[in-house]
């Protein structure tokens, strides 16, 4: 009886996820209500209330930046956070390496790679302007994977930690150079392209915004159903194998899927950094070690995390807006060598 209690404890922290919940549907509205034009809270909450339920809207309300402009940007950056943040939490615990997160491997690279190049090319969809850079994200980031981890299985056929970081890291330096060839050649988009890698989410809507619901809902749950695998990985690949976990299938399962969520996010906003290597810390110092708990507070984490930079990114210097990256890299690296001391003094 005690046993089912603690474990139910280790699974469920009601207190903490109602809190997580209540943080972040504060900084949602606190995103939305802010910016060139404010907004008060009450106009906010009336405008999408009403909007959910097909209610006519007082015509004292600014209904198109709340529900075309902002509402849609909100909800995109906190899907892309939860994302992010996720993937590097999954990461850390699957190569046990705090210094791991989905750009570690390539991932990240080989999406923007596939994406500026869809982007400078024109490349669309019929019926879609936005399809073709994200299924040539996806692709990338797929493509950069299987790369990465027959390089890694042919030098080691166990795949092992340290050699898949090692190749991660070779190949996005390798492609840092091939996206700033791109960049350069790409004359008429340079601008943009310039601009996109380094992050930004102006411009999006709701189909974007159902795209990361979706990718998120799939990939995630994927990802969330491996925490016990995860939790068996935090003592070693060995002890995995002895309590029964298939250590080959839960690495690709999981790495697969962190790279098409990662393909998703990086074709929409661009290279957003430091998010998934920072927040999982940050969650770990909130909740434990435990990827029950982990995982779900991650994606809490990096979702208020995101949203606060890019409130940061478009209202510092209004109304000039900064790349995204640039208010995330500022803050994480600070926030990771903070991390990184108290770690290392802590042992």
């Amino acid at each position: 009886m005690n046993d089912t209690r603690s474990l139910r404890q280790e699974r469920f922290a009601p207190v903490t996820y109602a809190l997580l919940t209540a943080a972040l549907l504060a900084t949602m509205a606190l995103c939305v209500c802010v910016g060139s034009v404010p907004i008060s809270l009450s106009d906010t909450v009336t405008a999408v209330w009403r909007a959910l339920w097909g209610l006519p809207i007082p015509q004292n309300i600014a209904k198109n930046i709340i529900l075309n402009v902002r509402l849609p940007r909100v909800l995109c950056v906190a899907l892309s956070g939860a994302s992010l943040s996720l993937c590097g939490a999954a990461m850390q615990g699957l190569l046990r390496n705090p210094l791991a997160d989905g750009s570690t491997i390539g991932v990240s690279s080989g999406a923007a790679l596939g994406a500026v190049i869809a982007m400078a090319a024109g490349f669309t969809l019929p019926g879609s302007s936005y399809g073709g850079v994200m299924i040539s994200a996806m692709a990338f980031a797929f493509g950069a994977l299987v790369l990465i981890l027959s390089l890694a299985y042919a030098l080691d056929r166990s795949l092992a930690t340290n050699s898949i970081i090692l190749i991660g890291v070779i190949f996005t330096m390798f492609i840092s150079s091939i996206i700033s060839l791109v960049v350069t050649f790409a004359s008429e988009h340079t601008r943009s392209l310039n601009f996109w890698t380094l992050g930004s989410f102006s411009g999006v809507n709701y189909h974007q915004v159902k795209l990361l619901a979706l990718a998120l809902v799939a990939c995630g749950g994927v990802v969330l159903r491996y925490s016990r695998e995860l939790n068996a990985f935090a003592v070693g690949e060995d002890n995995a194998r002895h309590v029964g976990v298939n250590v080959k299938r839960v690495k690709l399962v999981t790495l697969i899927t962190i790279s098409v969520l990662i393909g998703v996010c990086v074709s929409i906003s661009g290279t957003v950094s430091f998010v998934g290597l920072v927040m999982p810390h940050i969650a770990r110092m909130l909740v434990g070690p435990n990827h029950r708990r982990l995982l779900p507070a991650s994606m809490f984490a990096g979702a208020i995390f995101l949203l606060l930079a890019d409130l940061t990114a478009r209202t510092l210097f209004s109304p000039i807006e900064l790349s995204i990256g640039v208010v995330t890299s500022l803050v994480g690296a600070v926030a990771f060598v903070i991390i990184f001391s108290r770690t290392r003094k802590a042992r």
